[in-house]
């Protein structure tokens, strides 16, 4: 516990380079904890990273959400996560490099859901895993796939799939 900005900014660098410690908590000095109340604050820290593009949700021109992949040790293309909703521009610097994946997709006959640990079946088209996107993604990974939705940055068209660091590296930083 500390009142020192500067040291919680130390931890939050440094201890969430353990494994299992995603960020800091942030309470009101005496404030209990009320299950179920919000008012103690998680503040996790953020990488950015690189992931290939093998879904999105939406439509091909105006895609909502995307699904992400990385390669195994296999050559698998295996999902990693998917990111919150786009924002507009987002969309839109997308929209001319996604397309629709043939017969042979790593994933046809996959079944995603919307959120980690869900049942509700999300439905995506997919498409040619050729596109990078990178995404800042918190520290929270289970079995090599990430617990909560990803923030879309940018498409990396600079980039290669071989360029993206391999499934279960976690937030390696991207090239470039």
């Amino acid at each position: 516990m500390t009142t020192d900005p500067a040291l919680a900014q130390e931890r939050l660098t440094s201890w969430t380079e353990v494994p299992g410690v995603e960020g800091l908590v942030i309470t009101g000095m005496g404030q209990r904890y009320l299950p179920g109340a919000r008012g103690w604050f998680k503040v996790r820290r953020r990488d950015t990273t690189g992931a290939i593009i093998g879904g999105i949700t939406g439509t091909l021109r105006r895609p909502r959400i995307l699904v992400l992949g990385r390669y195994d040790e296999d050559g698998r293309l295996r999902a990693v996560g998917r990111t919150m909703p786009l924002k507009p521009d987002a969309a839109a610097q997308l929209a001319d490099h996604l397309h629709p994946a043939g017969p042979g997709h790593p994933w046809t006959g996959v079944r995603f859901t919307t959120t980690w640990g869900s049942r509700e079946p999300l439905d995506p088209i997919l498409v040619v895993p050729h596109l990078v996107a990178e995404v800042s993604a918190d520290t929270a990974i289970d079995r090599g796939a990430w617990r909560h939705p990803l923030r879309f940055v940018r498409p990396r068209l600079d980039v290669t799939v071989a360029d993206v660091p391999m499934f279960g590296e976690g937030t390696q930083p991207s090239s470039g």
